[in-house]
């Protein structure tokens, strides 16, 4: 497996684009959160002393951590699909400005359901439980207890199935089918595109409290809804210039592979402690946007990914393996690499530490 694709069907951000990804809806999704009590930027750590070890200008981290006291990016996506979904149910059936006790009883109509590995589960079940309603989330075997238990104390009931994300999703989706259940998936497929449309939308939110332009953006990738997010909230925002890097663990590389193939492919691959990264299959939305609209993909061993970790704990930023995961891939470049993509003393690099240190 190549541990890097620079992409040769990238090209340029077009209305179409702007259609699904801009600075349009993020500016939506601001205002959104602007409202909600928890809500404040997260923080952009600088890190000169990786800036050194890379041998860039400056690296600034986006520290998602304390993300609106849920601990991850994933706070800004499920949260935002859920009120968006349930306004919108609520103004079919009440007219415009729904009250808040119509918001209430639209949301308590029907659970809300989702699989996870772990944070979307959360965020999901945060912003059902704001409404009053009822989420419900799937979790295959190998997630950890501790978002199980952190899953239920927030209202949430957990079931497992599966003994990995594909399963635990399939679990969902069927048992949403069967009951009526509203699915509240990050991921998305032909047929399915409105709701995780709308959690890549609050995605974007964390790019958009970023001031300075960055040369080089370098973003992890599981099913792909956040590298999305910056593909197409940095194009929209800072033009073709930034380059975006979407860095997978070597174990799930689904859309490296798909880049080097041409269209979207499933990946078997083996293994991995980056377990909020291990996706074996692009969301339909993320694949779209990132065929054409990244610069490079990489992939990154756990061992790369753990080191990296520690030398951000050395500079006092605590994240995961996979929080730091982005930071991984800039480290673990080859030189051609490098050289392709511009990486040099002068370069900015932006990267998001998607989650605390478990």
């Amino acid at each position: 497996m190549e541990k890097s694709w620079l992409n040769t069907a990238r090209d340029v951000y077009t209305a179409k684009e702007r259609e699904l990804i801009g600075v349009g809806h993020t500016a939506h999704a601001r205002s959104f959160f602007r409202r909600h009590p928890a809500y404040s930027p997260s923080p952009l750590r600088p890190l000169p002393v990786l800036a050194g070890t890379a041998g860039v200008a400056s690296i600034q981290l986006k520290d998602e951590s304390r993300r609106m006291g849920l601990g991850s990016f994933k706070a800004l996506g499920g949260m935002y699909a859920v009120a968006r979904l349930v306004r919108a149910e609520a103004e079919e059936r009440h007219g415009p400005r729904p009250t808040e006790e119509q918001l209430r009883a639209v949301a308590a109509r029907t659970p809300f359901v989702c699989a996870s590995a772990g944070n979307h589960g959360v965020s999901m079940t945060a912003g059902v439980r704001e409404f009053g309603g009822t989420p419900i989330v799937f979790l295959s075997e190998d997630v950890p207890e501790r978002f199980a238990h952190r899953l239920r104390s927030l209202g949430a009931e957990v079931r497992r199935s599966g003994s990995d994300y594909e399963q635990s999703m399939a679990a969902a989706l069927e048992a949403a089918e069967r009951h009526g259940w509203r699915l509240i998936s990050d991921s998305s497929w032909d047929g399915y595109t409105a709701v995780p449309l709308d959690v890549i939308r609050g995605y974007t939110v964390l790019f958009d409290e970023v001031d300075d332009t960055p040369t080089h953006v370098f973003v992890q990738a599981g099913v792909g809804g956040l590298a999305a997010a910056a593909a197409g909230y940095v194009r929209d925002r800072w033009g073709e210039r930034p380059r975006i890097v979407v860095v997978e663990p070597q174990a799930a590389p689904c859309l490296l592979v798909s880049a080097r193939e041409g269209r979207m492919a499933r990946v078997e691959g083996g293994r991995t402690v980056l377990g909020r990264l291990d996706c074996r299959e692009p969301s339909l939305l993320a694949w779209r946007l990132l065929s054409r609209l990244a610069d490079a993909f990489v992939t990154v061993t756990d061992e790369e990914a753990e080191t990296a970790a520690r030398l951000l704990a050395a500079e006092n930023v605590r994240v995961s393996a996979c929080g730091a995961a982005g930071a991984a891939g800039l480290l673990s470049l080859q030189p051609a690499t490098r050289t392709a993509l511009g990486l040099g003393p002068d370069s900015r690099v932006l990267a998001v530490g998607t989650e605390g240190a478990l």
